[in-house]
């Protein structure tokens, strides 16, 4: 029975509403009498119906033609909700159409129709992940309940996978450097296949966003992502981490794990720091990633997943090789679609765009003012080496956010903020090292000492306004300044 009877009737005179598209819904059927009453029929229902006659044009209409080599993920917007889908058609049956779609855009549910299918057919349709079988001549109440089913499903899939990307997507690429665009470019290519990516970069240049964006982007984005640390996992155990255990397989073992391939099974598998593997450790995993097989430790059963992976590191694995650390077939079958990640000082262009991104993101979990980093404390970031690079900038601007005492930061609250570089003294060594500073000071006190120092040190043979524009703060602002520190107009030499 139809919903509609339940909906309030119009009323009286008013003009009837166009129905609202409820979904687009492709038809791919060699009859041109089934194309033509699905049509009217799902049209009146509400959905957008488009109709193709072959196998072959409903893969071009997906984007999953022979000439087309960007992939289903270059047209994810011009996706229909739904296919239906005969099984008996000219030059490509339904089930190899089937296959293709399984295999390129799993997430498209897929409804077979067939006059002469066998049970075994339909069974064989299901078991590939079609949506649902319905059997010609088509009864008009049930395939409409069908569709509904099928893209209600699809609705439900699209929210799981928002909120994944939410879970996800802690933090985006920010930037527009070429050598960011770089990295934009080698995901969405690798996104679009299943290949082995390897990336490669410094610690805290964002190389698990990378791995991250490329999982969200591809056909696997719907299915897990799992993350393996493999430099915070012991030897002894990190193959029981990898590919799980059987209980008793060894002491400790009390019931039966599941590893993290298996966990990832249909979605990507992150092997994160992959360079501090042991050799041993290295001949399973590139056992495992080539088969696709492996078995629980102390089981004898084979397991079979289907995995994407990932791995990342921050050696150069080259060295690593010619040093016998990492084995050179490992790192072959690892680096098919090799990604290197900037540090930031490669990339001194985004570094304003990726303040005012973490300004606002931390403001926002804060709860806490915007802060705004002045001309001068910007001049400051730009001369920092940032050696723990994207991690390190986004600790800084957390530290601004909380500690910060008004919106505006100056050149000294960067500076001090920020702290002194990794190869200076260590920070109590330094500030036995700075003159007219008491170790024992406040931070309040010890901002005050700094700013005024650097207040003074601009003011050298400098007049107020070009002192100012040096220190990225106004005139009237700097006079203050000279006034709450006492600061005589006169050559001061800077600690």
């Amino acid at each position: 029975m139809s919903d509609a009877g339940d909906a309030p009737a119009a009323a009286e005179g008013a003009p009837a509403t166009p129905p609202r598209a409820a979904g687009r819904v492709l038809v791919v059927d060699d009859e041109a009498g089934i194309r033509s009453v699905l049509q009217d029929v799902l049209g009146d229902e509400g959905y957008d119906v488009e109709t193709v006659e072959d196998g072959p044009q409903a893969l071009a209409r997906l984007g999953l033609g022979d000439d087309d080599g960007l992939g289903i993920d270059a047209r994810r917007d011009d996706l229909p909700d739904l296919v239906i889908l005969d099984v008996w058609l000219p030059d490509m049956g339904g089930i190899d159409v089937l296959g293709v779609l399984r295999e390129r855009v799993a997430d498209l549910p897929v409804v077979m129709i067939s006059g002469h299918a066998s049970i075994d057919v339909a069974v064989r349709a299901v078991k590939m992940g079609a949506f649902d079988f319905l059997e010609k001549p088509l009864s008009l109440d049930r395939t409409t309940t069908v569709v509904r089913n099928a893209l209600r499903q699809t609705d439900l899939v699209r929210e799981n996978q928002q909120l994944r990307r939410s879970l996800l997507n802690e933090d985006d690429m920010v930037g527009d450097s070429p050598a960011l665009e770089l990295v934009r470019e080698r995901v969405a290519q690798s996104a679009a296949v299943d290949a082995t990516v390897l990336i490669t970069g410094e610690n805290g240049t964002g190389k698990e966003l990378v791995a991250k964006q490329i999982h969200l982007a591809s056909a696997r984005a719907a299915r897990p992502f799992v993350e393996v640390n493999c430099a915070a996992i012991p030897d002894a155990l990190i193959e029981s981490e990898l590919f799980g255990h059987e209980r008793g397989a060894f002491t400790g073992a009390v019931a039966q794990r599941i590893g993290k391939f298996e966990s990832a099974h249909g979605g990507t598998l992150f092997l994160d720091e992959i360079g501090d593997m042991s050799l041993a450790t290295q001949a399973k995993i590139l056992r495992a990633i080539q088969e696709m097989r492996f078995s629980r430790v102390g089981g004898e059963r084979s397991i079979q997943v289907d995995v994407r992976v990932v791995a990342a590191t921050n050696r150069d694995l080259v060295e690593e090789v010619a040093a016998g650390r990492f084995r050179e077939d490992l790192y072959y079958r690892l680096n098919v679609v090799p990604i290197a990640v900037p540090a930031l000082r490669e990339r001194p262009d985004d570094l304003p765009a990726l303040c005012r991104y973490f300004l606002r993101k931390f403001a926002d979990t804060t709860g806490r003012e915007l802060r705004v980093l002045q001309e001068g404390a910007m001049a400051v970031l730009a001369a920092h080496a940032w050696p723990g690079n994207i991690r390190e900038l986004k600790n800084f601007v957390e530290r601004v956010t909380i500690m910060n005492e008004g919106a505006h930061v100056s050149a000294a609250d960067a500076a001090v903020l920020l702290g002194a570089p990794g190869d200076t003294p260590a920070p109590a060594d330094a500030l036995g090292q700075l003159p007219g500073l008491d170790p024992a000071a406040s931070l309040a006190e010890a901002r005050d000492w700094f700013e005024r120092c650097y207040v003074e040190r601009a003011l050298l043979g400098s007049s107020p306004a070009e002192a100012a524009r040096e220190l990225g703060i106004s005139v009237s602002n700097l006079h203050n300044k000279i006034r709450k520190y006492g600061i005589e107009r006169r050559a001061a030499s800077a600690p």
